[in-house]
């Protein structure tokens, strides 16, 4: 009942943030990733956020950021980074991350009370922030576990459709690069895998799938 409330809240939140994504360089692309999953042209909508993002909403809905799409009219990234977003976050909606996100939350919040109680009979100054670092380790592990599999996903579609896993690769690698020196949490707290381990994983990828 929880994960229903929140996802029409969120549901309600990016309708009023958003509108469908009618772009003419991602026309072609999007039509490719829709013919190698069998569907119509995949539709993607665009989020007023000026970070460089995408996101897949519970109820199976693909949003690209401002900040994304400003970098493909600017000529930062290409049509086919720009859709291995997409095909990320259709990996995303595949698997049900969205819901498995929340439960893992729900998850991370019983670990962390249970962790508590039983610190605090022997350390109780500091019971709150060890279990409440447990916690967010556990769900940081999980949501990086989410991260390695719309990869993988994401990975299969490009190649179907015919754009390869170049841009994917591309795309992390710059992202990365955009974020150098900006710190972060440290990399066990991460929601997000390293792009080079992305990269080295997607790789591996292609290995197994040539031998096979």
């Amino acid at each position: 009942v929880a994960w229903q409330l929140s996802a029409r809240r969120l549901a309600r939140a990016l309708d009023r943030a958003s509108r469908p994504l009618n772009h003419p360089r991602l026309a072609g692309p999007l039509a490719e990733l829709g013919r190698a999953m069998g569907l119509p042209p995949i539709r993607a909508h665009l989020l007023e956020d000026p970070q460089v993002n995408g996101l897949a909403a519970p109820d199976g809905r693909v949003f690209l950021t401002r900040g994304l799409v400003a970098g493909l009219d600017r000529g930062v990234f290409s049509p086919a980074e720009v859709a291995s977003v997409v095909a990320h976050e259709l990996g995303h909606v595949a698997h049900g991350h969205a819901r498995r996100r929340m439960l893992d939350v729900a998850g991370g919040n019983a670990l962390r009370l249970a962790l508590a109680g039983l610190v605090a009979r022997v350390l109780p100054g500091i019971a709150g922030p060890l279990a409440g670092l447990a916690g967010a380790a556990m769900t940081a592990r999980l949501s990086r576990e989410d991260e390695y599999q719309a990869d993988a996903f994401a990975s299969a579609l490009m190649l179907r459709a015919g754009l390869g896993t170049a841009p994917q690769k591309a795309l992390l690698a710059r992202l990365d690069a955009m974020a150098a020196g900006r710190g972060g949490p440290p990399r066990w707290l991460a929601s997000h895998p390293p792009a080079s381990a992305r990269i080295a994983a997607i790789e591996r990828l292609e290995a197994r799938w040539r031998e096979g």
